[in-house]
């Protein structure tokens, strides 16, 4: 039977309780455990797929094509696990599938209410996600006190009493504020999240006190009175300078051993940091800086929208600037700026690289056309995802092409040249307005051309062994399998994840080329159709573009091979 850690937040978001569970899930697996981790998000939506960015943060999407809460993310990062998207349950779910169950008269007559049939649903929903893992971390979204969550709280109360308390431990992620006009740290909101956690029948097992600064005795000991429990069961956990440092800080106050003993268990083998701390120190003390700009939509909107929209493509510079000793300073650019004033373009010779990021939408094409332009003009190292190599195939079609109205539908559908374009099949569920079946979703294979620069990216990182073992895998499972095309034998295939709609038009893939343009990558359908998912210009040293989003496969001391390659170039 796998043991549950439940981690809950206190009265207020955004204390970093996705980071927590994910660094507890690392160390329990430093520990020598097996384990796995759950998002619980009580919205009604049915998944995160039709949440604007700005409203919920990045879209995460799985291996197998579900589009997720971020913090999916996180826990992939720090366990270096590909985590599918049934560890994602949402109050939508739960109940699209209870009253699809009564539809088909699943329930034999009976009178489906609250409770217990929403309680059992998300009781069997948490434990088909936990089959073959020793620890499962269960992550509870939203606050204590908000409504939408009484189901999930009801629901975890009662799997602890179906598999005895000696199974499962409560973690309470609280905030201890500092009112900058008396200094000092309060611990009122942490009493009123015991109090209102104790109302569904919870009593945290450990409290992990979040603050500017660490946890004093004074205020150690207040908690511990308060919550009754032995003080070295809370636990400080200050501001740092990056996320990767908690597990580290967490293991200093023994959590991992702390935790094992709760369960009544030892460590299976020594935690092994080293590998960890060395990642961590090329963080926040790098051998050299680079400078990267990403030039891409949701700008006008403020910092912390903006980061939280991007926020993969920032941790996969990271991953990547770590395993390098370099650091990488990303200024966020509005490509608005770059559509009308080409002096601004000029601008651009201060970065030490280009990225053009996904996004949908019209808005800013034509600036990030130029700064494309800029880029593979002056040899900057540029990398394009998904929207970002679309983009650079339109550029490369009007300025080397002399195809001047080349364009993608998405924003021209009349125009005379659609290098970008849906395929015929994704245009007949279009015309219906049937837009949740025309997205390319998931992890795809991609067969790599020979002596590609992509395909030295991915050797040098170790990422193809990886991703032929993987490949192995998802051909038993009829489910996934569909993914993978057509394999060619003695070719060497590799696995990233997508989520768009558009795919370079095959009628021009053979005049792109020809002009100089290289595919190093593609997709066979089933009907052998080639889509291309690789694009590199053998005259610049680096510049490459993904249909797929590669930043959805690094992962800290495992790092992307195209932004490993991206910052490597950006270094020289």
């Amino acid at each position: 039977m796998p043991k549950y850690i439940v981690v809950a937040g206190g009265v207020m978001s955004g204390v970093g309780k996705g980071v927590t569970t994910a660094s507890i899930g690392k160390i329990i697996q430093e520990h020598g455990y097996k384990v796995t981790a759950i998002k619980i998000d009580p919205y009604i939506n049915y998944d995160a797929g039709t949440l604007r960015p700005t409203e919920h943060g990045e879209v995460w999407v799985t291996d197998d094509g579900g589009e997720i809460d971020q913090d999916l993310g996180t826990y992939e990062r720090f366990l270096n696990l590909d985590i599918p998207k049934r560890n994602n349950i949402t109050t939508g779910q739960v109940y699209k599938t209870v009253i699809d169950k009564e539809r088909q008269g699943e329930y034999l007559g009976q009178t489906v209410q609250f409770i217990p049939h929403i309680p059992d649903e998300i009781k069997r929903r948490i434990k088909d996600a936990s089959n073959d893992f020793d620890f499962v971390l269960v992550e509870v979204g939203g606050t204590i006190g908000d409504y939408e969550n009484i189901p999930f709280l009801f629901a975890l109360k009662s799997l602890e009493r179906e598999i005895g308390k000696q199974n499962l431990s409560y973690v309470l992620v609280t905030y201890l504020p500092i009112p900058s006009h008396i200094e000092e740290m309060k611990t009122k909101p942490t009493q009123q999240a015991i109090r209102l956690l104790s109302e569904h029948g919870i009593f945290p097992d450990f409290i992990i006190c979040r603050a500017k600064k660490s946890l004093d005795v004074v205020r150690k000991k207040k908690i511990e009175t308060y919550a009754n429990i032995i003080s070295e069961h809370v636990i400080s956990e200050p501001d740092i300078e990056t996320v990767y440092q908690i597990p580290l800080d967490l293991e200093k106050e023994k959590l991992g051993d702390k935790l094992l003993k709760e369960f009544g268990m030892k460590s299976k083998k020594q935690p092994n940091w080293a590998e960890w701390k060395k990642l961590v120190e090329n963080i926040l003390n790098p051998k050299k800086t680079v400078k990267v700009a990403i030039v891409g939509k949701y700008i006008d909107i403020g910092d912390y929208n903006l980061a939280d929209s991007y926020i993969s493509i920032n941790q996969a510079l990271m991953h990547a600037g770590a395993s390098l000793n370099a650091g990488v300073e990303i200024n966020w650019l509005d490509s608005k700026m770059f559509e009308n004033n080409k002096k601004k373009l000029t601008e651009l010779k201060e970065y030490n690289g280009i990225i053009v990021p996904g996004g949908f939408g019209a808005s800013g094409v034509e600036g990030k056309i130029n700064t494309i332009n800029y880029a593979r003009i002056n040899k900057i190292p540029y990398l394009g995802l998904c929207y970002g190599l679309q983009l650079a195939v339109v550029e490369f079609a009007r300025n080397v092409c002399s195809l001047k109205d080349a364009h993608t539908t998405e924003v021209s559908p009349k125009t005379n040249a659609p290098v970008i374009d849906v395929q015929p099949a994704q245009r007949e569920i279009l015309e219906k307005n049937m837009y949740g079946g025309t997205m390319r979703l998931g992890a795809y294979a991609a067969i790599l051309k020979d002596k590609s620069k992509v395909l030295k990216l991915y050797e040098e990182t170790g990422r193809l062994k990886e991703d032929e073992k993987r490949i192995q895998e998802l051909m038993k499972d009829k489910s996934q399998a569909f993914r993978l095309g057509i394999l060619e034998k003695n070719k060497k295939t590799v696995l990233e994840r997508h989520r768009h709609r558009y795919e370079v038009n095959p009628k021009y893939v053979d005049l792109l080329e020809k002009r100089g343009m290289v595919f190093s990558g593609y997709y066979m359908r089933g009907d052998k159709t080639r889509l291309m998912e690789y694009i590199e210009l053998s005259k610049n040293e680096f510049f490459i573009g993904t249909q797929s989003h590669p930043e959805f496969k690094s992962r800290l001391g495992n790092p992307s091979p195209l932004f490993y390659g991206f910052v490597k170039n950006c270094n020289k």
